[in-house]
């Protein structure tokens, strides 16, 4: 049902394409679209994270679209400034990335610096220390490889029987909500079972993951490149006590601060869907000295102060289409819905 969803939704938005909808409805300043991966595509047929992937040639080609399409390409700053003025420009796209994946580096940041536009990076600190736990790749790992499964699910074991990709995918699908309904705490208790009974090093899949601070480093000398904060342990912070949710907040600040000696301004939520954070969330941004924060929430953002600058909606990227013509009628803010469900893990 869910894949019969987003068959009628890509349909829909090629419709509005070719009914010339984009051109006469566009609506809002401009768009901020979000990546995770870039990288080349991958075999295999049980890939519950591709949805989060695109390749070097599809950023290309979209960067090239929408300088085709006379979009201002803008870093966070410069968005900030154009959603509380007139809107007297034209159009504007974002670019940003969540979390400190390796392959931006390697494969994303080639494509960006040859076509010079600036992009935004959402680094969780605790990732390019080398601490950081990206349980959906464990999770990934474990059912990739097993037929049966077993963990412990609050007080029971509970044992599932997955014989094709659509059940691996299903079973996926069903524990990774589930790990993302718990406490943090609770989060790293449950993978570290489940990891720990078939063999999967974490910490290791973790760092091989992630880009170290040297990589950053790197990154951060680009003045085309701002540098944002995804927290500290990138964790879903409505699962969080408001102070324990704070001190994410202020400590990824202060670390990213210390690392690149420079003022970091910028935050996204993380997984950044509605359900992950709350109303309280977006003011504690605001005390922690952020001048914005990023969301999953599909949709663009207004001018003239008219979008909330520490709760502004992104377009999700879902790397499983490859249409530029899907994603000409989302930048023009035609159509609100998300092309994938949104929030998914950074790293």
């Amino acid at each position: 049902m869910a894949s019969d969803d987003r068959w009628l939704e890509r349909l829909r938005l090629e419709l509005t394409w070719l009914t010339g909808q984009a051109a006469l409805r566009s609506r809002g300043a401009g768009a901020i679209l979000r990546f995770a991966h870039v990288r080349p595509r991958r075999r295999g047929g049980f890939q519950p994270l591709r949805e989060n992937e695109i390749t070097p040639h599809f950023l290309d080609r979209a960067i090239r679209a929408l300088k085709r399409w006379k979009y201002d390409f803008l870093g966070m700053d410069e968005v900030c400034r154009r959603a509380v003025t007139l809107s007297e420009h034209g159009r504007f796209v974002a670019l940003t990335f969540d979390g400190a994946g390796k392959d931006l580096i390697d494969f994303a940041y080639p494509v960006l610096a040859r076509h010079a536009v600036p992009f935004t990076i959402y680094v969780p600190t605790a990732f390019p220390d080398g601490v950081g736990e990206a349980w959906w790749l464990g999770l990934e790992q474990v059912i990739a490889r097993e037929s049966r499964v077993s963990l412990m699910m609050g007080e029971k074991e509970q044992r599932f029987t997955v014989t094709d990709n659509a059940e691996k995918q299903a079973l996926f699908s069903f524990l990774e909500a589930w790990l993302r309904s718990l406490p943090p705490a609770d989060v790293s208790a449950a993978i570290a079972d489940l990891c720990t009974r078939y063999r999967i090093d974490l910490a290791a899949l973790s760092r091989e993951a992630s880009m170290n601070w040297e990589d950053l480093a790197r990154l951060a000398a680009d003045p085309m490149v701002t540098i944002g904060s995804a927290t500290v342990n990138y964790p879903v912070l409505a699962n969080m006590k408001d102070t324990a949710a704070l001190r994410e907040m202020t400590m990824g600040k202060a670390v990213a601060e210390a690392a690149f000696n420079r003022d970091i301004r910028h935050l996204a939520f993380p997984f950044g869907d509605r359900a992950s954070f709350r109303r309280s969330h977006v003011i504690m941004a605001e005390e922690a000295g952020f001048a914005s924060a990023v969301t999953t929430i599909p949709g663009v953002v207004d001018a003239e102060g008219r979008t909330n600058l520490r709760a502004l909606p992104r377009i999700s990227w879902d790397g499983r289409v490859r249409s530029l013509r899907i994603m000409r009628v989302l930048v023009s803010g035609v159509s609100f819905a998300p092309v994938k469900p949104t929030g998914t893990a950074a790293t």
